[in-house]
């Protein structure tokens, strides 16, 4: 169990570099595409890029781009798991791509464009409220040292 928290440490260290989380959420309309053509190929390559791009790219030098804080809010926040608007919006947008799935497989260009647009979306207020939890804990965890170092307490 160990091992899988230094592995799953190491992928979100690279993957909050910008460059992964853009391109990765860039990427998005790339999975449709072997739906859509039903080609094995495209589904190998889609997949192989979507595996290597979380760990393509260097760690960042720091934690203030909002793409970096919402990569490094998400790891917390997965340790956690908390019942919280996060998660239901994480599953709107998981609901939103795979009827995007649907429709692709279906050759239906418009309601899959709609429903990949409105997945995408999701996914900007999901990484808003990942950022944000990245920014409370770092928050809780400055308030709980400076109570540790006053010698008030």
């Amino acid at each position: 169990m160990e091992d899988w928290r230094k592995v799953k440490r190491l992928v979100f260290a690279r993957h909050s570099n910008p460059w992964s989380m853009w391109t990765r959420w860039a990427s998005t309309p790339l999975m449709l595409v072997p739906v859509w053509r039903r080609s094995p190929r495209d589904a190998a390559l889609v997949g192989l890029w979507m595996a290597v791009n979380p760990v393509v790219f260097r760690e960042p030098a720091h934690d203030r781009a909002w793409a970096t804080r919402a990569a490094l809010g998400e790891e917390q926040w997965i340790a956690e798991r908390p019942m919280d608007t996060a998660m239901a919006v994480d599953v709107a947008a998981t609901a939103a791509l795979l009827a995007a799935m649907v429709a692709a497989h279906r050759r239906r260009a418009v309601p899959a464009a709609a429903a990949t647009a409105l997945g995408m979306g999701l996914l900007m207020a999901y990484w808003e409220l990942m950022a944000r939890y990245y920014d409370r804990l770092l928050d809780e965890k400055a308030a709980g040292m400076e109570e540790h170092l006053d010698p008030a307490t």
